[in-house]
């Protein structure tokens, strides 16, 4: 009914179980309702304008399925964030390994990062050779995407999880 409404009168038409070619707008909406089928404007600007004779709602099911299908098929990468200082003891450092691993062996990215307060910037070198440390200890679970970068008061590093055989 909505090229009614713009005065159009003649449409080309396409589909199956049809000749293509140009049909007055009323013979291409007869044709519609004895196939048991919607008449769908596909290119409103070309002159004249192309309709198609299909099952409206059958094509947005199959839309609907085939994206679902595709976002099944993607795959989301989580990355979860352990934080240390410069100077963390032996016991923490342990606890947030285990995490560490346990995160890599679920699939997630690591974001290993240092932070300095006020003036524990001056153990940069510790920062760094305690995210080192990690990612040796690391390093059957995961490699690392990016080495100890200092970026502001946070020295950052990111290790990717191994794919698994």
């Amino acid at each position: 009914m909505n090229n009614l409404i713009r005065g159009v009168n003649e449409v080309r038409l396409v589909g199956e179980n049809i000749e293509p070619g140009v049909y007055k707008f009323s013979d291409a909406l007869r044709l519609a309702e004895e196939q048991e089928v919607d008449l769908v404007e596909i290119s409103p600007n070309a002159e004249p304008p192309v309709c198609k004779l299909m099952d409206y709602g059958k094509f947005l099911y199959q839309q609907k399925k085939r994206e679902k299908e595709l976002k099944a098929k993607s795959t989301q990468i989580t990355v979860k964030e352990i934080r240390f200082g410069p100077q963390t003891d032996e016991h923490d450092y342990e606890f947030k390994r285990k995490n560490a691993e346990k995160f890599l062996k679920e699939g997630a990215k690591l974001k290993a990062f240092v932070f300095f307060k006020g003036r524990s910037i001056i153990y940069k070198e510790q920062g760094q050779i305690l995210l080192l440390r990690l990612a040796q200890d690391l390093e059957e679970y995961g490699k690392v995407e990016a080495l100890p970068v200092l970026e502001g008061k946070r020295m950052i590093m990111y290790i990717a999880p191994k794919k698994k055989k």
